[in-house]
């Protein structure tokens, strides 16, 4: 039997998350201090190592790199995740990796070209947020579903965290798991998810599924991940909801 570390994660980010955090089981926020507690805060927590690269050696040496007709982006990011990446049990390094991945993913200067106006700087604060968290979510090699925290469910989160609608929370669920719908924006996106180990990959269709995303090892078998997938999400969503906040509260 193995036995896992449950043990606080603390981590200080360069920026203060909101405070409607403390909303979900087992997150504190204090200012630029997160602290989660992962026996409160997962649905499932199996495993307590994470795949990592230094994002200083991502952006020097992968994101202004170009593919070619012999190496596509996939391939280039497999090859640096193969060279640079290593496994650590600091939960606390995945979360301020992560932050620096959507920070740099979800800018401000897309603003003016990503075409969806009703999208503004404050729905980017909530996506490198909520993205953040969900870097400890884990999806093994075998495409078992082995770390599972309320920010799988992108939408139910951000409605309990942030007061959103289910339109508006839908709509930031596109723009996460849409790439900002261009190519560009997905290239650049499979580039820095090296820093983390992996690609992008969504349970979902669309929207109304509601099925979440991770980032996962390249070569984990998908046919798994969609089956495990289907097994547990309904309930844990319903979970996730249970903590929106009425306005009779």
């Amino acid at each position: 039997m193995t036995t896992i570390d449950t043990t606080a994660i603390t981590v200080e980010l360069p920026d203060a998350f909101d405070p409607r955090w403390n909303r979900l089981p087992g997150v504190q926020v204090d200012g630029r201090r997160t602290t989660i507690d992962p026996a409160e805060y997962f649905f499932r927590f199996e495993s307590s190592t994470w795949l990592v690269a230094d994002w200083e050696v991502v952006k020097a040496q992968l994101l202004d790199v170009d593919e070619t007709t012999e190496s596509a982006v996939e391939q280039l990011a497999l090859d640096f995740i193969k060279q640079y990446s290593e496994s650590t049990s600091d939960a606390a390094r995945v979360l301020a990796t992560a932050y620096k991945v959507y920070s740099y993913l979800f800018r401000d200067e897309h603003l003016a070209g990503l075409g969806l106006p009703q999208i503004t700087a404050d729905h980017l604060r909530m996506l490198r947020e909520a993205a953040t968290l969900m870097a400890l979510n884990k999806v093994e090699l075998d495409g078992h579903i082995s770390n599972v925290g309320p920010c799988w469910f992108f939408p139910a989160a951000t409605s309990v965290v942030f007061d959103l609608d289910d339109a508006t929370g839908g709509m930031l669920d596109e723009v996460y798991h849409g790439g900002w719908f261009n190519e560009h924006r997905r290239i650049e996106s499979i580039k820095a998810h090296a820093a983390l180990g992996g690609r992008l990959v969504h349970g979902c269709q669309s929207v109304p599924d509601q099925s979440g995303g991770v980032v996962a090892p390249y070569g984990a078998s998908m046919a798994n991940f969609r089956d495990d997938l289907a097994e547990f999400k309904a309930g844990w969503i319903e979970q996730v909801y249970a903590h929106r906040v009425t306005a009779a509260e």
